[in-house]
């Protein structure tokens, strides 16, 4: 039975999981070294206890959860591969980040050569303020400890013993939620430049009503996790190309979610509810972004 958690990094989603543990019962560590304020202000509001060194957080967690951006998967599996090898230890490290099948087989490989455990997990929906919003998938030849997670307030269904199985099923679910909120976010502002904007609507209105009811509640909260979303949908690209699919849908995806992180409503954080456009501000934002290049 886990006693203390690990958390990297205690951002949007990270911070949410880890003071859902924290209220479930279990200590909550992080190391917040190089992390920006906003995160620091996070781990704080969720009461995540902050370890100055990464090989205090090796030996104080019975396990890590790594929930970021996926650009920085890697280099945080071999921060903690490095800080196993220095003081000895064991450990179970669960990769929950939105990487291809094939990185985090990668990734499991840097964990396991320096005498961890490794999971791989994905998280399908959005940070776990709701109960049963929110499921954790986990793949791997041990799942035990991280499945024990379901008696401290996580969803956790497992897929199998095979690394990879995990981060697959998250590529194929995000594929369609967010490469739908791309195409969405590009059709509204191609009808917006053509002059077709308000036909358009009503059209959506008449014989697409709760897809555009989607696309209301949806967009206007896309930008500030436009920049976090590129990786993303270029991690689906590289696993549909692996298997032989095309890799330019999603990659077109990424171009858009390029295109409206270069606006400044890319820079408001997540929380910043109170700010966000409506659906028809933001598609005349990213217009006129256009308009003026």
């Amino acid at each position: 039975m886990p006693n203390t958690v690990g958390i990297l990094s205690p951002g949007d989603m990270g911070h949410t999981v880890g003071n859902v543990l924290r209220e479930n019962g279990l200590r909550v560590i992080t190391c917040l070294h190089g992390r920006s304020q906003r995160t620091h202000e996070l781990a704080e509001k969720a009461g995540i206890v902050d370890v100055s060194t990464y090989s205090q957080l090796v030996t104080e967690a019975d396990f890590i959860l790594s929930i970021m951006v996926p650009a920085q998967a890697m280099s945080a599996a071999a921060a903690v591969a490095e800080a196993l090898q220095q003081v000895n230890t064991t450990l179970t490290y669960a990769d929950c980040n939105a990487i291809a099948p094939q990185t985090v087989r990668e990734l499991g490989d840097v964990i396991t050569a320096a005498g961890g455990t490794f999971v791989d997990a994905s998280i399908i929906g959005p940070p776990p303020r709701t109960p049963g919003a929110t499921r954790f998938y986990a793949s791997g030849p041990t799942l035990d400890t991280f499945s024990e997670l379901n008696n401290y307030g996580l969803d956790v269904r497992t897929l199998g013993d095979e690394i990879g199985l995990a981060s697959a099923i998250k590529m194929c679910y995000a594929s369609l939620t967010k490469g739908l909120t791309a195409l969405c976010t590009e059709l509204l502002t191609a009808a917006s430049l053509l002059g077709v904007s308000e036909a358009l609507t009503a059209e959506f209105q008449v014989s697409q009503s709760a897809l555009f009811e989607r696309m209301e509640r949806g967009l206007p909260s896309m930008p500030p996790k436009a920049r976090r979303w590129i990786g993303e949908m270029e991690e689906i690209s590289a696993t549909f190309e692996h298997v032989g699919l095309t890799p330019n849908i999603l990659t077109g995806a990424a171009d858009i979610y390029r295109f409206v992180g270069d606006t400044h409503l890319a820079d408001l954080p997540p929380e910043a509810r109170d700010e966000f456009p409506t659906l028809a501000e933001l598609i005349e934002i990213l217009a006129e972004n256009l308009k003026s290049k």
